[in-house]
């Protein structure tokens, strides 16, 4: 191949490196600014508070601390994407307003689905230990005061279908 059309192609490469990574920094999808607090729950205790300020305030909260990844696309749409997500189902900042999941906060923890892994895996210090998680959920619990009919209820059809059997 000529040495001009090598240049030229190794120009364009480049070229479209330096766009892909400009496009990536500038595409980084949402502004990252935090809203304001408007209330949180009365919390049962600093404990609990700050086991969820560690595991669950990221998505869950008007308090997000974005990570520098969540500046470059495409990391920055799924990591916004996982805030505006959480902050709809359950935010520990606005409980000013009703609030979607607050019935299931416990029992998501409890149940080893939040914090998601893909959170904990980047983020090592909202991996709870088993001791950890039980204050946690008994935490939300007595600061939420829902899911105990939940589970009442779950119990109660759970005993009826084993006295039907």
């Amino acid at each position: 191949m000529d040495r001009r059309v090598l240049a030229k192609v190794g120009s364009v490469v480049l070229a479209l490196a330096v766009a892909s990574v400009g496009l990536a920094l500038v595409a980084a999808g949402g502004d990252h600014q935090n809203p304001p607090v408007t209330q949180e729950p009365a919390w049962d205790s600093p404990r609990t508070r700050q086991l969820a300020v560690r595991a669950c305030f990221d998505c869950h909260s008007n308090e997000t601390v974005w990570p520098a990844y969540a500046s470059v696309a495409p990391f920055s749409w799924m990591v916004q994407e996982h805030v505006d997500e959480g902050r709809a189902m359950l935010n520990f900042s606005e409980f000013d307003r009703p609030q979607e999941e607050v019935g299931e906060a416990a029992e998501v923890v409890a149940n080893g689905e939040m914090p998601m892994w893909q959170y904990t895996a980047m983020h090592p210090t909202a991996r709870l230990t088993a001791q950890e998680t039980e204050d946690l959920v008994a935490g939300l619990r007595a600061t939420l005061g829902a899911g105990d009919d939940d589970l009442r209820s779950a119990d109660r059809r759970g005993h009826l279908e084993d006295e039907d059997d």
